[in-house]
Order: C-alpha cells, then structure tokens, then sequence
C-alpha cells in the first residue's frame, strides 16, 4: 500500500499535471479559434473516445473520454478522432463551410499555443530567476565519462589558451572546441595560481551538431527585464527546435535506433516524477520542453495530427474541391490505427528499456 501510494504521488500526479496541462492547452487554442470564426464546438474531450463522463454545456460537450493519451475539439461539420459523419449538414456555423485558410488557422491553433506555453514558461522562468550567464572562460560543471573528466578538469579551472591562442571568454572558448570534432587541442588552463597543460579531442555530439569537451560554464545571474525575457523564451524555443529537428533526423536516418529515440507515456511519467524532486519549477520547465515538443511534432503531414488535417486542407485547396466523407472518414481511421499501434509500441518500448 505505501509502495502503491508512493508511486502515484512521485510518479502519477506530476504525470497527470503536465500530460494534461499540454493536452488542454492544446485543444484550448482549437476551442478559441473555432469560437472566434464562428464554427459550433461539439465536444471539448481530455482523451480519445469512447466518452466516459461529462457535462453539457450550450452547445459543447465537457468531458473526459477513455484513452487518456491525447484529446481533441469536435467542430460541427468535421471528421475528426470522433468518427463522426451525421453532422455534416452544410450549416454556416459548421467547419466545412468556413474558407480554407481559416479552418487552416483553427487547425493550427492547437499546435500555436503549445509553443506560445512553451515560450510563457521559459519568459517567465528568465524573468522569476535571471539570466545565467558565463564567468568568462571558467569552468563550471565537469561532467563524468567524458574528455574533459579525462584531462582532469576541475570546477573553478580557468581556461588560459586552446593551441597558443589566448582565451578571455567563453564565446572566445566554444569557437574553438565547436568546429574541432575529433581534432587534438593543446589546453592551458590555471589552478589556483598554477598552470596545468595537456592534449584532448572533443567528441561529436550529433543532436547539437558540433564538437563538445565535457563541462560547462560556470556562471552568475543577473536579472531581466520583462520584454528581454519574452525574447530569450522565444530563442530557447528555437534553439530547442533546432535541436528536435536534428534528433528526428538522425532517427529516421537509422542514426538513433528507434527503441533509444522514442519515449511514451511511461519513460514521460519517470522523467517527470524525477523532474518534480527538483521542485514544481523544474516540473513547469519539463512541461515547457513537452509542450513545445508537442506543438512541433503535431505539424508533422501525419493522419490524425493537426499536420495531417492541414495537409488535407492544401489537397483541398489544389483541387479546389473538398474531399469526399468516405476518403476523409478512410483517412483517419488509418491515422487511428497508425497512432494506436504506436501508442501501444512506445509503451512497450518504454516498459523494456525500464526493465
């Protein structure tokens, strides 16, 4: 009984907060824009069908349905996750009946405001907190297993010259380790007011993209403002995509083996209960970083996602008639298939690389 009730509050609650603060603030954009542009919502469902319990209220459905893994908005007049056909019936207020380009906006709207989450937590993180910034070419963290570890880098060490080249910044620092993967460089460095030397090559990190030693910066905080932190969550949203692009790449190039490159609902609910030891503002910045990764990866030309409903809507538009009932209605129960078979994979994926 202890072990049970300690699982589901280390591990299920924080799982729960975040899956299910992306999935509403995912659809909440969908709910916005359909309001906005006149379209009925139907139903406003934490979950895929069946429905288990809601409430009715004007003309939407609040409810929570059975697999727990997603949710969705069901707009008069559309196909979606709920199968629903009959209530096509050509009304203005319905999603059909609404020009291209702004049933592409209601669409996108989910994947929009996962990103602006994403962008809000990290502003305000950067606002709350401060700026972390490098104490010139110091060295902060040395991380185990890697060369910097190997060379006998300590915290504290100042960096002194890389090849004879004298080094007074840490910019002036990454410049010289980031293009040099797998090339030997001669490092200075000072102790404490003596001088140490040796060789070390630093190692390719495929999902960054350039060549890394092993330790970071050490740092100070100073404080930001409120539009230079909205800034600096925008950048850390980019920098963070770049890096998401990168990791899909070497995924689906066979770089990264799909069983170490995927992770479900399981290896999330680990990572956030360990996320949640460090406190509710590191559990808020694993939601960030999922919430982006959600926003992103639902824009992918996939049935079921949003992308792939955008990707219907260009057909739309290049053949300057809407597709049929019967291929949208194949289109997404293939999606279905597709995502149940993948839910069903990553979760035993996840199971596995646990055990």
């Amino acid at each position: 009984m202890e072990a049970a009730l300690h699982f589901i509050t280390s591990y299920m609650l924080p799982f729960i907060f975040v899956l299910g603060l992306l999935i509403f603030i995912h659809e909440l954009g969908h709910f916005l824009l359909a309001k906005l542009v006149g379209i009925r919502v139907e139903r406003f469902s934490l979950g895929f069908p069946p429905r288990l319990i809601g409430k009715k209220i004007g003309d939407t459905d609040y409810c929570i349905s059975a697999v727990p893994f997603g949710g969705y908005v069901k707009m008069s007049g559309m196909i979606d996750e709920s199968m629903d056909a009959d209530s096509i019936k050509g009304e203005p207020y319905e999603f059909m009946s609404k020009p291209i380009p702004v049933r592409a906006l209601v669409i996108a709207a989910g994947p929009i405001f996962n990103i602006l989450l994403a962008i809000v937590i990290f502003a305000g993180a950067f606002f709350i907190v401060g700026v972390a910034e490098p104490v010139g070419p110091v060295v902060g963290y040395v991380k185990e297993n890697t060369p910097a570890q190997a060379l006998g880098l300590q915290e504290g060490d100042i960096i002194r010259t890389i090849d004879g080249k004298s080094v007074t910044t840490w910019d002036e620092l990454i410049g010289m380790v980031h293009p040099s993967a797998d090339k030997e460089l001669h490092i200075e460095w000072e102790r404490n007011g003596e001088l140490y030397s040796g060789d070390v090559t630093p190692e390719k990190d495929e999902i960054q993209g350039v060549a890394l030693i092993g330790f970071s910066p050490k740092t100070q905080i100073r404080s930001a403002g409120i539009f230079e932190s909205i800034g600096l969550g925008a950048v850390r949203c980019w920098e963070m995509t770049k890096l998401l692009g990168r990791s899909l790449k070497l995924l689906f190039t066979g770089a990264v083996a799909v069983r170490d490159g995927l992770a479900g609902p399981v290896r999330i609910a680990q990572m956030a209960g360990e996320t949640a030891k460090s406190g509710f503002g590191s559990l808020l910045m694993f939601a960030a970083f999922l919430s982006l990764n959600l926003g992103l990866i639902n824009i992918l030309p996939l049935p079921v996602l949003d992308g792939g409903h955008l990707l219907l809507l260009g057909v739309e538009a290049g053949m300057r008639k809407p597709l049929s009932i019967k291929v949208r209605m194949a289109v997404q129960q293939v999606g279905m298939v597709i995502l149940l078979a993948l839910m069903l994979f990553v979760i035993v994926n996840d199971v596995m690389n646990i055990l």
